[in-house]
Formats: structure tokens, C-alpha cells, sequence
């Protein structure tokens, strides 16, 4: 899967976003995963080093602003909940001062979480360089009039010209960015159709247009809300299909380092040791049986009865322990 993101979505994450940063962590594990190639032309990296303080210092500002009044009519003041609103104002403000203390020490250091989660990703990401030919080609563009970019700045084109130079034919590219210049001006949920038109010429293929990185997960991952469960559900796809005993050894080993999992997710453990031979054929291998039982021990109730069967067939018989008690998303069996 090939992905680019603007650098206003970047940005976002230090200002008013309704995305969480747990959608930066998640694009993380994709990438340690090598599920997705995240394409960071340098024109991105400089735009967000210009505009990271900027985005913040309104932040910041708009805050600030943020008052809770002390102003109370007269007939309030002799009932209780006058004295408890006093006493929530003033541990408001004391914990508003502190929270901007630290707030100010972090953004120097550039410590802040989204600092080291997009920093993370940066060093992940498939860097373009940006070349006199390149900015070239963006000049034209604004020249002769042609998308993307307004008020005479090329820095969107740049970009769109690294991505037409760097991305592989035919294979879609997932796009997101808030950028309003890249939407259809009839229906803003569609891509700019020169843009589309132009990238299906050139690379024989779509682009994937999303204006929030939440969106772009509830589209391809919708089952997914922390990046701690889609790093679990990437392992498990990739034990189903892995190609070699090498790569199912280190899958399992990582498998086994988590406490729960769904039902859902322990079947198709269980369906990746007995459909998969490059699991099956070594569960002679001490470790490897021993991987297997620990994630079936305490579980079996939650798991189909035949593909329990089939299991207990190859791997031997787990040894009885207390059920794990079931949760909401548990079929019944």
C-alpha cells in the first residue's frame, strides 16, 4: 500500500484536530509492519519544520483564551454548589498553569508526543529529494495555470511532482491531506479530476483520496482502534501466509508476548496452524509447540470445536486450565 500525507495533516496534531494521535501510532505499526511504503517528499519536512511552531503558538493562544468566569449573580452565593463551582475554578486554573509549564518546556525540546510519534514516521517514510528538475516542473505547473497550488506558492507542487516521479506504476495511491485545493470543487469528498486524470495517465492507476488519517483507517482498518491491536491483527495475517518456518517462529514468539485476544483473532491463530504448513511441519520444534499452546491454554471455549480438534491433532493436547471468561465479540460455539 502506498501512501502520501500532507504536512497540514502533520500539523494538525498541534492544533485542533478531531483525530487522536493514536492514528499517527497506528501509521507506525503499518510501517514497521511493511504493510504500507509512506512516500515524505523533503518539501513536506520543510514545510512542517517552518510551520510546527506556528501551528502551536495559535494553539496555544486560542487556550489561553479559554476563561472560566468568577462572576456569579448575587443569588447564588448562599447555595452549596456556589462554594464547590469556586473551588472547581480555582483547581482549573492551578492545573491549567502547570499543564502550560510543561507544555512550554516540551515544545522547546520538541518532546512533545506528536514531536517523537512524527519524528517516528519521518525516519520510516520513503524520503524524495527535492531536484532542480523537479521544481522545475512545479514552476510550469503554476505558470501555465494547472493544479495544485494557489497564490503563486509551488510548495504543492513540488510535491505532486515528487509523487508522479517517485511512486510505482500502476498501484494506488492513498492520499490524504485537508487541503481543500485537492478536492473536486462539486463534491469535496472527490479528488481535484484533473489531479485524477493526470495520475491515471501517468501512472496507470487511482488516487485514494481521504481528508483525515481517521478516515483512512475507518476505510481500510475498520475492525481497528488502537495500534496495539492492529500490530496483533498484522502478526496474525502475516503468520496465515508466512512463507518460511523462519519467518512463523518469530511471528509466534511475538504473538505470545500479548495477554488477550478476541475470539476472532485466536481462531485465526488456530486456523494459520493448520492451514499453513510453514507453521504445521515444525511444531515438532520445542519452541514452536510450546508457542502454540500458550496462545490456545485457557482459550479453547472461544475456539470453533472442529478447528480445536484439528489443532489438538497437530499439536498435541493443551493442558486443562481455567477458561478465559468470554467477551462481547465472542461467537458462540
Amino acid at each position: 500500500m502506498k501512501l502520501f500525507i500532507d504536512t497540514n495533516v502533520f500539523l494538525s496534531f498541534y492544533h485542533l484536530s478531531s483525530d487522536d494521535l493514536e492514528e499517527l501510532k497506528k501509521l507506525a505499526v503499518l510501517l514497521d509492519q511493511k504493510k504500507v511504503e509512506l512516500f515524505l517528499p523533503q518539501q513536506v519536512v520543510d514545510e512542517f519544520r517552518r510551520n510546527r511552531e506556528v501551528k502551536i503558538a495559535d494553539a496555544l493562544k486560542r487556550f489561553g483564551e479559554e476563561k472560566l468566569t468568577n462572576l456569579f449573580p448575587q443569588i447564588c452565593k448562599e447555595y452549596e454548589e456556589y462554594g464547590r463551582m469556586r473551588e472547581a475554578i480555582s483547581a482549573y486554573k492551578e492545573q491549567k498553569s502547570k499543564l502550560l509549564e510543561k507544555l512550554s518546556v516540551e515544545i522547546a525540546s520538541e518532546t512533545l508526543k506528536a514531536d517523537k510519534t512524527i519524528l517516528e514516521l519521518f525516519s520510516k517514510a520513503t524520503g524524495v529529494e527535492v531536484s532542480s528538475d523537479i521544481v522545475s516542473k512545479a514552476r510550469l505547473r503554476m505558470v501555465v495555470g494547472n493544479p495544485p497550488g494557489k497564490n503563486n506558492s509551488t510548495g504543492d507542487a513540488i510535491n505532486w511532482e515528487c509523487l508522479l516521479q517517485q511512486a510505482p506504476d500502476g498501484q494506488d495511491l492513498f492520499f490524504i491531506t485537508d487541503d481543500g485545493d485537492y478536492s473536486s470543487p462539486v463534491d469535496e469528498s472527490e479528488f481535484l479530476p484533473f489531479l485524477q486524470k493526470e495520475w491515471a495517465e501517468r501512472k496507470a492507476s487511482k488516487i485514494r483520496y481521504f481528508n483525515r488519517l481517521s478516515a483512512f483507517f475507518r476505510s481500510q482498518f475498520p475492525d481497528i482502534r488502537l495500534a496495539s491491536e492492529l500490530e496483533k491483527e498484522l502478526l496474525i495475517r502475516s503468520l496465515a501466509s508466512s512463507p518460511n518456518f523462519a519467518m512463523s517462529r518469530k511471528l509466534l514468539k511475538q504473538l505470545v508476548e500479548y495477554a488477550d485476544f478476541t475470539a476472532t483473532q485466536i481462531n485465526d491463530v488456530v486456523q494459520a496452524a493448520i492451514t499453513n504448513n510453514q507453521v504445521s511441519w515444525i511444531v515438532g520444534d520445542d519452541d514452536i509447540n510450546e508457542y502454540l499452546r500458550k496462545l490456545v491454554k485457557g482459550r479453547e471455549a472461544r475456539i470453533d470445536p472442529d478447528a480445536l480438534k484439528a489443532f489438538k491433532g497437530i499439536v498435541g493436547e493443551v493442558t486443562p486450565t481455567a477458561p478465559v471468561a468470554p467477551t462481547d465479540d465472542d461467537p458462540p460455539f
